[in-house]
């Protein structure tokens, strides 16, 4: 099997990933202008991304007695300073239903496939699904579109485009995940979130930001199912075997949850549950339907034990760490505007940086930010045409033809993926050691990634399946590298489990500041950078 058809298309804007932020910013640019726009989806657009299974909440939003800057200070309090800048339930007295001080529940089953509905009926907006996109072309800095393949019939694709943004989503995958085998794809982000947006940029010399601010999410055992959901939808506490409350004690920031189970359980007083005995016959119902919307696993389970969540406490754990900028402020450095260092080149939602607890509606506000600047300035592209680089997508093709024709090395991609999330269990800070990681176990982990990413020259595919899962490992493995470099350069242990430094177990003022990254003649240079202050418009000034 080999690649042969190949295809160049020339649009105003590429759209890498159909998910929220990237539907929202082509309905965006479709109102404003009429930019041809082209939408490049591995997946297929009705059922891609986040959204894919629904959401039973919206949980950036303003309810009612609460005011903008209320849940500004909330976000800034997560992340402990290092911050930047459908059907809607409602009650009987019309006003919306809350879930709590920053959200309100929706039936969201089917928020994709409408938002995607919209996307397909826009005029000159062409979405080619199943299209694994693996690289930018970048000459001097500026974006020029970008290379990938059709994960259906091999087909290879140059896009030439004048504005790019990327909406790939976080980062998935790179630790060792709660469940082993055939159900390690059952965690709480999406395991075909794999970074490759990321990995883009970092192998393109984008500035990146906070990946030392993982997330790692408190989830129901076993079916890793949300526990917002019963904390704020029934008030629950968090409670050790022996029945106390333990969340005042630790704190109550999302770090501060995870950290605070893992320090019961480490001291002999787990298992940790989130504790609904008692709660009453009509939440068991509310519960029950709440987690169809988006995780239907848990209702099951329910149903299966023959116990209802009253009957019961729910136990809980936290999940492997995650790269992800719309819960935390990892993601690429980027302008007021959404613009990253390489000119052209925007991200919006998950793989934007220093936003933190954005969630849905965050990305589709960043879609909509991104998307009005590149209508603005595509006027000053309006006579800009860049011609196709025959070499370089020659060049290209030959590395995805090189890769289906080798010979079956001594590796399949799938044991050096768990051989990745293996090291980066044990040494950066996985579930297994607790979250906790210091200077010695980072230098192995990263000469063990290293040494991983050598062995991939050996890798071969079957078929286009099987080519787009190398280089969801290839990606993987680069955005593990910048990582570790986070971890390591953040000398301070600001946010406990996300960032839990035995070398420096305390806070320091000292370290208010951004941790970020830039990969320059193949070695990843770290750049610090002082904090953007509230209502502060930023641009790259210095690139």
């Amino acid at each position: 099997m080999k690649i042969s058809n190949q295809k160049i298309i020339h649009t105003d804007v590429l759209i890498i990933g159909g998910g929220t932020a990237g539907c929202y910013a082509a309905l965006t640019i479709r109102e404003h202008s009429k930019a041809s726009i082209v939408i490049a989806e591995k997946a297929n657009i009705k059922r891609s991304g986040c959204l894919a299974a629904g959401v039973n909440a919206i949980n950036a939003y303003i309810v009612k007695g609460r005011k903008p800057q209320d849940y500004v200070d909330y976000a800034r309090k997560d992340a402990d300073e290092i911050v930047r800048g459908l059907v809607i339930l409602k009650d009987e007295n019309g006003e919306y239903v809350a879930r709590g001080n920053r959200n309100i529940k929706i039936n969201g089953e089917n928020i994709k496939p409408i938002l995607a509905d919209a996307v397909r009926k826009l005029d000159d907006v062409t979405v080619l699904n199943h299209l694994n996109i693996t690289d930018y072309i970048v000459e001097n800095n500026q974006i020029l579109g970008a290379f990938g393949f059709s994960i259906e019939d091999g087909t290879a694709y140059e896009i030439r485009a004048k504005k790019v943004l990327c909406s790939t989503g976080g980062a998935a995958g790179l630790y060792k995940p709660n469940n082993p085998g055939f159900s390690r794809h059952k965690m709480w982000y999406p395991p075909f979130n794999t970074g490759a947006g990321y990995a883009m940029g970092i192998n393109a010399g984008a500035e990146m930001t906070t990946f030392e601010m993982r997330f790692i999410a408190l989830r129901c055992k076993d079916t890793i199912a949300p526990t917002g959901t019963i904390a704020q939808g029934v008030g629950a506490k968090q409670i050790n075997s022996k029945g106390e409350v333990y969340e005042d004690k630790y704190g109550i920031t999302t770090s501060q949850r995870v950290y605070g189970t893992t320090e019961e359980n480490l001291e002999g007083r787990g298992p940790c549950y989130l504790r609904t005995e008692g709660i009453g016959k009509d939440k068991d119902n509310d519960l029950k339907k709440a987690y169809l919307n988006m995780a239907p696993s848990q209702t099951l389970k329910w149903i299966e034990q023959g116990k209802d969540p009253s009957e019961q406490n729910v136990e809980i754990e936290g999940t492997e760490p995650y790269i992800v900028g719309g819960h935390t402020a990892s993601g690429y450095w980027v302008d007021t505007n959404r613009q990253t260092t390489i000119k052209g080149l925007y991200a919006a939602g998950d793989v934007a940086g220093g936003a933190p607890q954005k969630y849905v509606t965050g990305a589709l506000v960043e879609g909509e930010i991104a998307a009005l600047d590149i209508v603005k300035t595509l006027k000053d592209d309006h006579d800009k045409e860049y011609q196709e680089k025959e070499e370089l997508f020659a060049e290209k093709i030959k590395e995805y033809n090189r890769i289906l024709k080798q010979k079956d090395g001594l590796f399949t991609i799938e044991q050096m993926e768990e051989a990745m999330q293996k090291v980066m269990d044990a040494y950066a800070g996985g579930i297994s050691s607790h979250y906790q990681f210091n200077e010695n176990s980072l230098k192995l982990a990263k000469e063990k990634i290293e040494k991983l990413i050598v062995l991939c020259d050996q890798l071969s595919a079957q078929d286009y399946h099987e080519l787009m899962f190398y280089y969801e490992l290839r990606e993987r493995l680069t955005v593990c590298l910048t990582l570790i470099e986070h971890l390591n350069a953040r000398k301070e242990t600001r946010w406990h489990s996300f960032a839990e430094n035995l070398d420096h177990p305390k806070k320091s003022d000292d370290w208010k500041k951004y941790v970020n990254t830039k990969k320059v003649d193949g070695k990843i240079k770290v750049i610090y950078r002082e904090l953007v202050k509230e209502d502060q418009f930023y641009e790259h000034h210095d690139q």
